[in-house]
């Protein structure tokens, strides 16, 4: 209502009377600008991106050429027969079950490192992989950083080359007892049936972690010595903050190297998906922000035999339905790597769909309509696909009132956000904080939102953690010349073939990355394995968790031909 008033004109008042403008007359003229820049922009820009020949397409989604290294020794020749040996197999899968076998669970209780027994388990695993992979711990430096973080440095000849950081970590989210007898092989077996291993932390992320270590353990024995420096990074709380492990490990890191130190990181991530008839990789370059915000009601207690119309729980259940009903616009943002997926599908794809390729050309944003009309097209292909340029609001944890006959005093809400590629989390605060507003006024409520606030008597209470992250940096993905970027796409295309193309990908969760912004701009996060023929159900987080093996020993294959793509570039 107050909004709507603000439009009217105001009572007249004396000295000389100037007719106000009609309000329909202003909306003429928005909506004449905006046919206005309509038509202007299909005559003399869209052409542009709509040629026939589809040139303008293609140079939207460049793709490199399979890249293979160069140096080949006989000894370089036979480790990569040895790897795709029935041999190998076997013995990789026995290595990855030991790892799984160690049940390296992280809480969100866990107390401090070296107080709290429940993290020792890791020096079983790091006892286990010193064991497991000998070469490796007798040629690259360990450091412990904080305990149990592991850093390893496989030393250069070529120090003015930037170092190659791989990264994984060594935990895993907990298994819950009351599911124990729903998994087909028990979570900590490390079963393997042939063609998966089976158990918790089997494609999150111990595959990457035995991953990256097979693939240094067989280069030291073909006796490959690098140019440029390889850091092993892997961190132990990444299930639950990584604060304890990647933040350490991070700062280790940028103390020694410097800003933007790095070369290129790989960490756990997206991995690769047949989309509109196209089989693509989709290394993530991208993550969404994190804000969970706390929302406390205090309302008067009292008996329950005697109820308001209205006390905290039902305040506090309101504001939730508000905010379920109230959810954020998809919107792709010009920096969103989700609109260069698009632009790749529609360069590429037979199947790609029409109103996509329609809605593409004319997608900017300097749009007169508050509507991302390409991006609400792309959303209907259901939530996998809508969050990815979609902040999410979900109420996660609720909680209220101590007795049975006793009026709840104080009622508890959180709601986790995670804020779209191009959004803050300043937007998130300010709208959270008119959603409360709007049920304070109903309820005769004050509202004290963000900053050093405290809870007053009949008030709703906005409040954050310490754990609010923006949106992640961009990585590049130019491919002129050699970057970070063309070395990745052209490494993964020489082990999987040209028909497999690549895009940029976006992670809507967070990575032990966070920590990691300042050491380089080019960071991916890429499950490197991948069996086209086995692109199913991995069961992370939940029930029968597995990974393919054959999909483990490609990654295997991919971590040892980076190393050496990159060890013969010309990046600094």
């Amino acid at each position: 209502m107050y909004e709507k008033e603000t439009l009217l004109p105001h009572s007249q008042t004396t000295g000389l009377h100037v007719r106000p403008r009609p309000l329909w007359l202003t909306f003429a003229h928005v909506a004449a600008f905006c046919l206005l820049a309509k038509i202007s922009f299909d005559a003399f820009i869209s052409p542009s991106f709509t040629s026939h020949d589809g040139a303008e397409l293609l140079s939207k989604c460049p793709q490199v050429e399979p890249l293979f290294p160069s140096q080949d020794t006989p000894e370089l020749s036979k480790m990569d027969a040895y790897i795709a040996s029935p041999k190998f197999v076997n013995e990789t899968a026995a290595r990855m079950a030991g790892a799984i076998q160690i049940p390296s669970q992280s809480y969100d209780d866990l107390g401090p490192v070296g107080e709290d027994k429940r993290w020792d388990v890791m020096f079983d695993l790091a006892e286990y992989l010193e064991k497991t992979f000998p070469l490796t711990h007798t040629t690259l430096k360990l450091e412990k950083i904080n305990t149990h973080g592991l850093l390893y440095t496989w030393q250069g000849s070529n120090e003015d080359l930037k170092p190659t950081v791989f990264m994984a970590h060594q935990d895993v989210v907990p298994v819950a007892e009351s599911t124990v007898d729903q998994w087909t092989h028990p979570p900590f077996s490390g079963f393997f049936d042939g063609k998966y291993i089976w158990g918790r932390g089997s494609a999150d992320c111990k595959n990457n972690l035995v991953g990256i270590l097979e693939a240094v353990e067989l280069l030291i024995d073909a006796g490959f010595q690098p140019k440029r420096t390889l850091i092993l990074s892997f961190g132990f709380d990444e299930e639950t903050s990584g604060k304890e492990g990647a933040q350490h490990l991070a700062n280790a890191l940028i103390s020694r190297y410097g800003k933007n130190g790095g070369a290129v990181i790989v960490d756990e991530g997206a991995g690769y998906s047949t989309i509109w008839g196209t089989p693509f990789a989709l290394p993530a370059v991208a993550e969404k922000g994190y804000i969970d915000v706390e929302i406390i009601v205090r309302m008067p207690g009292g008996h329950s035999s005697i109820p308001p119309v209205h006390n905290g729980i039902g305040v506090i259940a309101e504001l939730a339905m508000l905010i379920e009903a109230n959810r954020y616009e998809p919107h792709l943002h010009t920096e969103n790597p989700f609109l260069g997926l698009l632009q790749c599908g529609a360069a590429h794809s037979p199947e790609f769909p029409s109103k996509l390729k329609k809605l593409l050309p004319s997608h900017n944003g300097a749009v007169c309509s508050k509507k991302d009309k390409l991006a609400l097209e792309a959303a209907k292909e259901g939530d996998m696909v809508k969050y990815l340029f979609t902040t999410s609001a979900s109420p996660d944890v609720i909680g209220g009132g101590v007795k049975n006959n006793a009026l709840p005093e104080r009622t508890r809400l959180l709601v986790n956000h995670r804020v779209n590629v191009g959004d803050h989390t300043s937007d998130v605060q300010e709208r959270l904080k008119k959603l409360a507003q709007q049920v304070a006024d109903k309820h005769n409520l004050t509202v004290n939102a963000f900053g050093d606030v405290v809870e007053t008597p009949r008030s709703i209470t906005l409040n954050t953690n310490k754990d609010v992250l923006e949106p992640a940096p961009v990585t590049p993905t130019s491919v002129n010349g050699v970057t970070p970027y063309s070395v990745l796409s052209g490494t993964t295309r020489a082990l999987y073939g040209e028909k497999l193309l690549m895009a940029p990908g976006l992670s809507t969760g967070n990575t032990d990355t966070r920590f990691y912004w300042d050491l380089t701009p080019h960071i991916f996060r890429f499950e490197p394995g991948w069996d086209p023929e086995n692109e199913g159900f991995s069961g992370i987080h939940t029930v029968d968790e597995k990974i393919g093996v054959f999909a483990h020993i490609k990654g295997i294959q991919w971590y040892s031909l980076f190393i050496r793509n990159m060890d013969e570039t010309e990046l600094a």
